[in-house]
């Protein structure tokens, strides 16, 4: 049986956002598997029904869609943080994004179908899915509105501020289609800031 020892990490990022007991959080953590994943293995792909949503205690994970044939990079999920497809968590469809590790990965995994069980029948796990969802709407329409208004550098001054791991662990190419630009031009803001 999974502990909150075995899962410090999302243990922590869980009570970080809502106050989620020990009781509770034991209802949550007997509804996971722990998994390894190498480096690249695709969790979520587009398109598909996974039914899974991964509690990711050790590395990272990319999100992106394929538009035209390029991965467009939408978001990274990080040590403690939870990723699963909203598609099919909040609505009940398939994918509409891949979602990949970005180095070998500890996840500890947990049906769709219990995480909505759990949410639904526990206030205080309704209380941390809600906010948060909050913190995830709020980051995402900040870098919407960084992509729209910031020149380039200070783009990634900010991914940079938010996602310092990430700075160093993912690849430049993945970065840069996060922040919307060529890798070449990250590359260039690259050397000049450091």
């Amino acid at each position: 049986m999974v502990t909150e020892a075995d899962m410090p990490n999302t243990v922590a990022w869980i009570r970080s956002c809502w106050p989620v007991s020990e009781r509770c959080m034991a209802r949550l953590l007997e509804c996971t598997v722990p998994r390894n994943f190498g480096k690249r293995h695709c969790l979520i792909r587009e398109g598909e029904t996974c039914g899974k949503a991964y509690f990711i205690e050790r590395g990272i994970t990319r999100s992106y869609w394929i538009v035209d044939g390029e991965e467009i990079t939408t978001s990274f999920t990080t040590e403690g943080c939870i990723v699963f497809s909203m598609d099919e968590l909040y609505y009940g469809r398939t994918s509409e994004e891949y979602v990949e590790t970005v180095e070998p990965a500890l996840a500890f995994e947990i049906s769709i179908a219990d995480l909505n069980r759990l949410i639904e029948s526990e206030p205080e796990l309704a209380h941390w899915a809600r906010v948060n969802h909050q913190n995830e709407y709020r980051r995402l329409h900040r870098t919407h509105k960084e992509r729209l208004a910031l020149p380039a550098p200070e783009r990634y001054r900010a991914f940079a501020r938010q996602f310092p791991d990430v700075c160093r662990r993912a690849r430049l190419t993945d970065i840069a289609s996060y922040i919307g630009v060529a890798p070449a031009t990250l590359s260039r803001i690259r050397a000049e800031i450091f």
